[in-house]
Formats: C-alpha cells, structure tokens, sequence
C-alpha cells in the first residue's frame, strides 16, 4: 500500500479538493503521527478495520509530515522511527485500506480546529466516523482536544470511538518510550513494544576494508534517515529487495583503529559472500549483544568477533 499525499495547500486554504483521494471517502479515519506503528497503534487501527467493516467503508490513517514540532520547535522535534513509506507498510499489513499524507507546513498548523475538522474530515475525506486516542489534539496550538472533537463529530454526525492507550508493565506504549529503549541500546525491550524488530535503511557503501581484512567483511551503510540505537554490538536481519540473512551490527567508532574515529553502522553478514554494494538494504535490530570496545590488538579484536558472532548465531537459532 503506498501512501496517499493529500494536497495540504488545499486544507490551507479552506478550499476542499477530491484529487486522490475522492476513492477513499465515506470511511472510518484516524489522525495521528503512527511513528513506529507499535503496538498501541496496531490495537487502534484494529478498532479503525472493524467499524470500517461494519459500516461499508474503507480504513483510513492520516498523518501530518513532517512532524508539526520539525516546524513549530525545530530543536527538540523528535527523529522518526520510521519512514513513511514503512509505516504504509506496516499498516498496510493491518488490514488498513489507506495511509494519507497530509504536508505540513505553518499556513496549515495555522488552521483552527474547526477548520481542521471541516476541511480534512468532512469535506475532504467525507468520514462516516474517527476513533482517536484520549489524548489527541488538533488544530492551531492545539486547540481541539477530544472534547472539542466530540461536539464536532456530534454537530456532523459522524460517530466517535476514544480508545484507551495499551500499556505494557505500568508505562504506555508510546513512540518516546520506544526512543528512550533504543537510546539505552534495548533493541529487543523496543522490538516488544513496537511488535516488530527497529528497523533501519541504508546504501551499503565502500569503507576502509578493515573488516575483509581481518576475516569480517562488512556492509557499511549510510543515508539512514531514522533512529539508529546507541554504539554497541547486535544480532539482526540484514533484507535486501529478494532475501534474508542473519547479521552482526556494529554501531559506533572502531576503538581498536581509530581514535576519534566517526559513529559508523557496518553490517557483517553471516554465511554470505555475494555483492552489496550500492544496493539500499534494510537492518532490523534484534538484540544487544555488547558494548563497543578498544582492544590492544586486531587479533584480540578477531578473537572477541568470534564469541560475538557464536553469541549471535544462539540468539538467532
């Protein structure tokens, strides 16, 4: 399912536009930032695929992108989780018919929340009904909460569900709890929450060859766009377009050969000597398997990548 971009200049202006998206209208929507589409969110757009069912239309999510903080407080915007075109992915396997993009920009995170509402979910996509969360806001400074969109779902006859946010141990599931876990280095507590493995994308480039050179070649990535975990060692899956393949990540400087060396993301794949270069490749974060660390010599370092890679192979098996 790629995703839909709406036409934001549209909302901007008060002006309602069929475009693309005249095919879904007259479903069930909600509105949110779905960064990571963790498993909080996968229980709402479960909600959102069964009142569609029972209502005869299709299952729509919107979100605004960029995130409205990259524009409002660019200083303290949080990174992605995830690509947009991931989250359509992962949606997409929830039963959810479409993802809408709606661009953000300072005329639209200007429109009251009345204007919100009449452009974007009356006019635009002409809903039948929303499910939000209890914590939802919309609107200029955010002035709409739930309710505010209560009465104006009331005044439209458009039915309202507000469903509780999931909790796992006494914390709600939440994209910056998700951040947090990854900022520690917990890639398996995060793939928990999340209900699916942190993943990453990267174009594997040519490094310093160090790794080949010592028995461990790696995939070196770069152009990755989205949280990366704290330095250290894991156990993944490196995707390429038509396979899968166990991997031991390395995340951080090369202590053992550089001093200030640069955060690098290098990937070696186990029982695999084909050719990856230049192709864009995805990384999914299983498990942490150890902190980076300066080693007296390439031998001590070679013997530490062989524990590593016999920790890796038990925690794949």
């Amino acid at each position: 399912m790629p995703p839909s971009y709406g036409d934001s200049e549209a909302a901007d202006s008060g002006e309602t536009s069929d475009g693309d998206l005249s095919s879904i209208q007259g479903g069930v929507i909600t509105i949110g930032n779905f960064d990571g589409v963790h498993r909080g969110h996968a229980a709402l757009l479960g909600h959102v695929r069964k009142l569609a069912d029972q209502l005869g239309g299709p299952a729509i999510a919107m979100v605004l992108d960029p995130h409205p903080a990259t524009i409002l407080r660019p200083d303290v915007a949080p990174k992605r989780l995830t690509q947009i075109e991931t989250r359509a992915e992962l949606m997409d396997q929830l039963g959810i018919d479409a993802l809408v993009v709606c661009k953000t920009s300072r005329r639209f995170l200007d429109l009251s929340a009345e204007q919100f509402f009449s452009s974007l979910v009356q006019e635009r996509l002409q809903s039948k009904a929303m499910i939000e969360g209890p914590n939802f806001f919309f609107g200029r400074n955010r002035g709409g909460n739930i309710e505010v969109l209560a009465e104006l779902c009331g005044q439209a006859e458009i039915q309202l569900q507000i469903v509780d946010p999931m909790h796992i141990g006494p914390q709600m599931i939440s994209s910056t709890r998700i951040r947090g876990l990854l900022a520690e280095g917990a890639a398996a507590e995060a793939a928990v929450l999340l209900g699916h493995p942190h993943m990453i994308s990267g174009t594997v480039t040519s490094g310093a060859k160090r790794g080949r050179e010592i028995g461990f070649p790696t995939a070196n990535l770069t152009g990755i766009e989205v949280v990366v975990p704290c330095p250290g060692v894991y156990a993944g899956q490196l995707r390429t377009s038509d396979e899968n393949h166990r991997a031991a990540i390395h995340i951080g400087p090369n202590p053992t050969f550089e001093s200030n060396g640069d955060c690098k993301v290098e990937v070696h794949v186990l029982d695999y000597d084909g050719d990856l270069y230049d192709q864009r490749v995805q990384v999914d974060f299983l498990h942490r398997v150890r902190d980076v660390v300066r080693f007296e010599s390439p031998d001590e370092l070679v013997l530490q990548l062989h524990q590593d890679i016999a920790e890796i192979r038990r925690v794949l098996s």
